[in-house]
């Protein structure tokens, strides 16, 4: 893996750098929990594409959850830190080593990394009662782990005056193996949209 630890997460430059590569928060948009393609793919590699030739990354939409999950982070973090007795190392993004595709991990422990999520409350307490990583978060926490190479990711999910859920997630290699085969696709179809697209210029 390749590590940039000098750009803050959330910044300009930060965006800038994730332009037009696949990432892990968004690898549900290529695959499904089952390995099968996503619906979603034709939209998001358009994106990419787009991000690519424009040289920007395209804004997104963050609703009041997200906004405040944002800005609750770094207690969390603090939170996780107290409770596991572990220093949290923050980077900007870790590359694959062939840098085509990325993830920007909440931070990283000796051989394993961290997903941070602030919900609302409603939302926390059904996470706590279920006690396992939330569906929506598998490729990514899962992707994470391909992008790292790490064998293990811990999952916390934080809220004020409730108990945390902190759940240390095992990687799935059946899973990561059809994700490996799925990006590379991904990214080689997307290597030809870019030079179709400049051709068009």
């Amino acid at each position: 893996m390749i590590k940039v630890s000098d750009i803050l997460q959330g910044t300009e430059e930060w965006g800038s750098i994730k332009a037009g590569l696949p990432s892990a928060s968004c690898f549900d948009r290529i695959i499904t929990t089952k390995g099968e393609p996503s619906k979603s793919a034709k939209n998001y590699i358009y994106q990419l594409a787009g991000e690519r030739i424009a040289g920007v990354k395209t804004e997104t939409y963050q609703s009041y959850a997200m906004q405040r999950g944002i800005e609750m982070e770094e207690e969390a973090r603090a939170y996780f830190e107290l409770v596991m007795g572990a220093e949290v190392e923050q980077v900007g993004v870790i590359y694959h080593d062939e840098r085509r595709f990325l993830c920007s991990p909440d931070g990283l422990l000796p051989n394993s990394g961290l997903e941070i999520k602030c919900p609302l409350i409603h939302t926390h307490v059904g996470y706590l009662l279920a006690g396992v990583l939330p569906s929506d978060y598998f490729q990514q926490v899962q992707g994470s782990m391909l992008v790292t190479g790490f064998s293990h990711w811990w999952f916390t999910s934080y809220y004020p005056g409730l108990p945390a859920l902190i759940i240390d997630v095992q990687r799935d290699w059946d899973f990561t193996a059809k994700l490996s085969v799925a990006l590379n696709d991904f990214c080689s179809e997307l290597d030809e949209l870019e030079a179709k697209l400049r051709g068009l210029a």
